[in-house]
This record gives structure tokens, sequence and C-alpha cells, in this order.
């Protein structure tokens, strides 16, 4: 059975409390890392500077991601780019170390990441590192007006006097009354 990429060996890791070793990876983005309106693409590249380190409770993981969502601007649509450059930092327990937390409860427990032998899944460490830093209304500049409500079209395509008319039928009995009073003024003036 092959495993995912993102599974890496930690053989050569000593469980001795204090023990390092630094790697360099570039994984292949899977799907679904992102949010409504950034997202990583799948087979987009993702580098990874981790360090891990031997700890009494299993292995503690550091160090930062680097990769590229791609998206748009909640207020104006336009496509835009995000660079992803974050810190990581997590503890993964050794199964003993999980069973010995005791307090922990049940469903809890399932959710902590877990050594597999010696290896370390890093895909939910490093999804949640760049999920949790994209921002959920990402725009294309901090000034960025938006779409106009009426025609869609982005405010800073259009002239500064860009106004749209209003027709309300409700009002047409009082638009024909004023044509009218406005008629007899004219009339009386003559």
């Amino acid at each position: 059975m092959k495993r995912s990429e993102f599974v890496v060996s930690i053989a050569d890791l000593p469980r001795q409390e204090g023990a390092q070793r630094h790697y360099t990876f570039t994984f292949t983005a899977p799907e679904g890392i992102g949010v409504d309106l950034l997202k990583v693409a799948q087979g987009t590249p993702i580098e990874a500077d981790i360090t891990f380190e031997s700890v009494s409770e299993g292995v503690f993981v550091h160090g930062t991601v680097h990769t590229q969502a791609m998206g748009e601007c909640a207020r104006c649509l336009k496509p835009l780019t995000w660079s992803v450059d974050e810190s990581i930092a997590e503890l993964v327990y050794y199964p003993q170390s999980v069973k010995a937390l005791g307090d922990v409860d049940a469903e809890d427990a399932d959710e902590l990441p877990v050594t597999d032998g010696d290896f370390i899944d890093l895909e939910p460490l490093l999804r949640d590192a760049v999920v949790l830093s994209l921002p959920l209304q990402p725009l294309c500049t901090p000034q960025c007006r938006g779409l106009c409500p009426e025609c869609g079209e982005p405010w800073d395509n259009l002239p500064s006097d860009h106004r749209h008319e209003h027709f309300d039928p409700r009002m047409s009995a009082l638009d024909e009354l004023a044509a009218q009073l406005a008629a007899e003024q004219e009339k009386a003036g003559a």
C-alpha cells in the first residue's frame, strides 16, 4: 500500500528528549485546502522547513510552510494571488502518551495528532496552518470599494458621478400631477 507523500519517516530521530532533525520538504497540494474565496490549487507546491524535536510525550514539529493560494477579492471579485508564509508548531503524540493522558475525553483524544510507528502524517498539520492563515474576506487592496450594487461594475472603473435613475411605479401618479401643475402654471403665467 502506497503512503501519502505527506507521511514522513522519523526513524532517524532518537527518542532522547531534545534530539532534533531538520528537513526541507516540497509537497504537492491535495484537493480542498482553502476557504470559500481563497484556495491552494491541487498540484501547487507546498514548501515546508520542518524541525522534528523529541519530547517526552512525542515529537514536537515546528517550522514554516510556504505556498500560494488563488481566489478573488471579497468586494470586487478581481482575481488575486495570496502568499502563505506561516509558522507551524504542533505536538504529535506517541500512542502510549495519548493513553496516559487519561483525563482527555475519548473524542478529544481521537483529534490529537499521533505518530504511526516511525512515521508522522504532516498533511493535517500543514493543512491547518495554511487554512488558518487565509483571510475569510480577502481584499485586492485595503481601499477596494467593491462593485456598484445596481450595474455590478467595479467602482474603480466608473466615473465619480456614476449613478442610476430609479423609477418607482408608486410615484407615477405624483409625477403626472406634477407635470399637470407645471403645465397649468405655464398657461397661467403666459
